[in-house]
């Protein structure tokens, strides 16, 4: 029986490009590097594209061909090849988690940092239940009661990445002022829940919440909204982008321009100080 093709998940993406990167650093072309150890051009090619799985002992071999020997990176590659097909705690609701959201979800849990742009939506690690319920029912055209209930459990079970033991996740979230205007007629306490989530949550030593006021000047944010993770050991970034279609994902080199726009929409936000002012004083006025 011929073996199943390999799925490139977002893990095994992030390794070959990371192989990658190394590889040119190192001015060597896919056929030096894979005759350096013993292969052909053409499986290095595959491992490098997603295509071909590859054992953390060949990983090593190649970093070190690459004049590699930064511990934090053989670590941080060793895991990803490690990795790269584990299932994680979301396959429990494989039902109502596309794959698109499971990679989404594997990439948040290995990430050290992720800086969010959210111009329509608080973001998920920042959510409350009611909040999260009410959101997915109303983007979404198909799902049953059932399932909107386990995909709200789903992004709650999310943020335990802001307290996981070691190194919690670095949040700097982004959100534009409109978004905390939303109203929910059915449970009209939600947003004020939600705006208390969020002066709690930003009180977290690794949470930084801002808000886009309302007028605001011209800024890169406007093209639509963004979460950039960042990774240890000189890993590339991985930037996703969210629409009805589901997440599509930007790598390599290509996420260098979020990077400078993430720089600008923070410029172009509220101070800490007064964004936490602000939803301090719209949760009050929610109150009376």
């Amino acid at each position: 029986m011929p073996n199943s093709p390999v799925v490139p998940t977002v893990r095994r993406r992030r390794l070959g490009t990371a192989l990658r990167q190394f590889r040119n650093d190192a001015g060597m072309t896919l056929d030096q590097a894979a005759s350096a150890i013993g292969w052909k051009g053409p499986k290095l090619s595959k491992i490098e594209s997603a295509n071909q799985s590859i054992r953390p002992s060949d990983v090593a071999t190649l970093l070190e061909v690459y004049g590699l020997d930064d511990p934090e990176v053989l670590t941080a590659l060793d895991s990803l090849a490690r990795d790269a097909g584990k299932k994680g705690w979301w396959q429990t609701y494989s039902g109502v988690v596309s794959p698109s959201y499971a990679d989404y979800i594997s990439l948040e849990s290995d990430a050290v940092s992720i800086c969010a742009w959210s111009p329509l939506v608080i973001p998920g690690l920042l959510q409350t239940a009611s909040y999260a319920r009410e959101n997915i029912a109303g983007i979404t055209t198909f799902r049953t009661p059932e399932e909107v209930a386990a995909l709200a459990e789903v992004r709650l079970a999310r943020q335990s990445v802001l307290t996981r033991p070691g190194i919690p996740l670095e949040l700097w979230a982004i959100i534009h002022e409109a978004t905390l205007h939303q109203r929910f007629a059915m449970r009209p306490n939600t947003m004020r829940d939600q705006l208390r989530r969020l002066l709690d949550t930003a009180d977290m030593p690794n949470v930084t919440v801002q808000l886009m006021p309302l007028n605001c000047t011209a800024h890169p944010g406007v093209l639509g909204g963004f979460n950039l993770a960042s990774f240890l050991g000189r890993m590339p970034p991985v930037v996703v982008l969210e629409n009805v279609g589901g997440a599509a994902y930007v790598e390599g080199d290509d996420a260098a321009p979020f990077t400078k726009a993430f720089e600008r929409i923070r410029a172009t936000a509220l101070s800490v100080e007064d964004s936490l002012a602000r939803i301090a004083e719209m949760e009050e006025g929610q109150r009376k």
